[in-house]
């Protein structure tokens, strides 16, 4: 499964936006882009569903039980 950053610096890089223009319009500030991309762990779930947003995708919790079904 490719990992959060890898997803949004391709998509990021595919439509040809700096890290700086594509946090402006997804309404996010520039540090939040910056440690999605970097990997970091400890990022809010609404600012990260911002940017995903940007690709048509979001993240949920998902029920472990549900996955091994």
């Amino acid at each position: 499964m490719k990992q959060l950053s890898e997803f949004v610096k391709e998509r990021r890089k595919q439509v040809n936006l700096t890290q700086e223009e594509f946090a402006d319009r997804a309404g996010v500030a520039l540090t939040v882009v910056r440690k999605i991309e970097q990997g970091k762990t400890n990022l809010n779930m609404e600012k990260v569903n911002l940017v995903l947003m940007m690709f048509g995708h979001e993240l949920a919790p998902v029920n472990i039980k549900e996955l091994s079904e």
